[in-house]
């Protein structure tokens, strides 16, 4: 399964995506995490050497693709038109996460009609949602509104999200109470993506 994380803009919780389904992946069958991302910010992540599966840059992943049964795509942000068409064709599925920003809302909306018209399976991720702030609720509603094709589960914002990546692991791995709820919500969206 080749599975793409993409977004028209940043910050929205992309590479957190990409490492956590990647993590949850590996362990039903060995995965790869190409980073084409300028940022390299997944390989960053990884250079501690701590996470449970690979990962590649994208010069660096021709070889290896061979080797894996799922692939993750950490892609850059703000994707050209021909860099969507080319991830639409190869990927089973495109991820666009979105926090509930009404910018990041808007921007999620047009990422929508782009791949909309490329005939694309994708789905929206809500991410970086605090459950003590009605805007949750309210983006959800957006979301409804728009007809957007979404994840039924939220990934919650938690500080331990921030911080995992200083250590080189994955927010189970980090020492904090809500690791596990951060964790449990990942697994919940990769579960739907299997099912």
């Amino acid at each position: 399964m080749i599975i793409a994380i993409t977004a028209l803009k940043g910050g929205v919780g992309k590479t957190t995506t990409a490492i956590h389904l990647a993590a949850y992946f590996q362990q039903k069958a060995p995965t790869l995490l190409i980073d084409a991302d300028r940022n390299r910010s997944a390989l960053v992540w990884s250079k501690e050497d701590k996470l449970p599966f690979y990962v590649a840059s994208q010069a660096g992943s021709t070889s290896l693709v061979k080797k894996y049964t799922h692939i993750v795509i950490d892609t850059q942000a703000r994707p050209e038109i021909e860099d969507l068409k080319d991830l639409a064709s190869a990927s089973d599925l495109l991820i666009i996460p979105t926090t509930p920003n009404h910018l990041d809302l808007d921007t999620t909306v047009k990422t929508v009609e782009v791949l909309e018209s490329l005939q694309a399976n994708f789905k929206v991720l809500l991410t970086q949602v605090d459950s003590r702030t009605k805007s949750g609720r309210e983006a959800r509603e957006f979301i409804k509104e728009h007809h957007l094709p979404a994840f039924k589960t939220d990934i919650p914002h938690l500080v331990a999200f921030e911080r995992a990546p200083e250590r080189g692991v994955i927010i189970k791995d980090y020492p904090d109470p809500r690791s596990q709820v951060g964790w449990s919500s990942y697994v919940a969206v990769a579960r739907e993506i299997l099912s």
